[in-house]
């Protein structure tokens, strides 16, 4: 991958701070980061596992840690910790629809629908209408049309969730054709479009 280059100068540099600083929290979620980006998955959750110990504090706020249990499908992990993000952050659908993918696995979409948790006020239209769409009141087709609406991050976004969405209602046709697009065709400069990227990679797509 083009990018990777540059993400293991980033790994280097805070495997350098990280021996200068064994107790810098920060400096072990930022490897944690990028392990993440290069699709080493358990470091990664290893690195957020350090930062927590470091400091008890951050747990509501280690949502990174609950993408890294996703792909390696510690779902009931990854739900527990988006459940305690929403108490910090409880205006942001992806908490509650990650919360959901973690679900769906092991208890079925029609279970994960019924806990999603409301979310209100998420400043972003796209990120609303995704979140109609886990929740069963809108389509895959008013999900694009919104995400058109607000650019090249809305479309990113749009595809990045419909893809979710699809793989969790076991359609891994049009799973891997939306997330392939959203990685493909929306670079932005964004964590979660490394995961678009990490989560094409896992699943052999690339």
């Amino acid at each position: 991958m083009f990018f990777s280059n540059s993400l293991e100068n980033q790994l280097q540099r805070w495997n350098e701070t990280i021996r200068n600083q064994p107790k810098n929290s920060t400096a072990y979620i930022r490897r944690g980061m990028v392990n993440f980006q290069l699709a080493k998955i358990d470091e990664s959750i290893q690195d957020f596992d350090m930062a927590e110990e470091l400091d008890a504090r951050i747990k509501p706020y280690l949502w990174q840690r609950g993408l890294s249990y996703y792909y390696a499908e510690r779902f009931a992990e990854g739900a527990q910790q988006f459940q305690i993000d929403l108490t910090v952050n409880a205006q942001d659908v992806e908490e509650t629809v990650w919360r959901y993918l973690c679900i769906a696995p092991s208890l079925g979409v029609k279970e994960a629908r019924n806990s999603l948790l409301p979310v209100k006020n998420d400043p972003r239209r796209v990120m609303q209408c995704v979140y109609d769409l886990y929740a069963g009141d809108c389509t895959p087709d008013d999900v694009l049309s919104i995400g058109q609406s607000e650019g090249e991050s809305g479309e990113f976004y749009s595809h990045l969730y419909l893809g979710l969405y699809y793989e969790a209602e076991n359609n891994l046709d049009l799973a891997q054709e939306s997330i392939v697009k959203a990685a493909d065709n929306y670079k932005i400069d964004d964590y979660m479009w490394y995961l678009a990227q990490v989560h094409k990679k896992l699943r052999g797509w690339i």
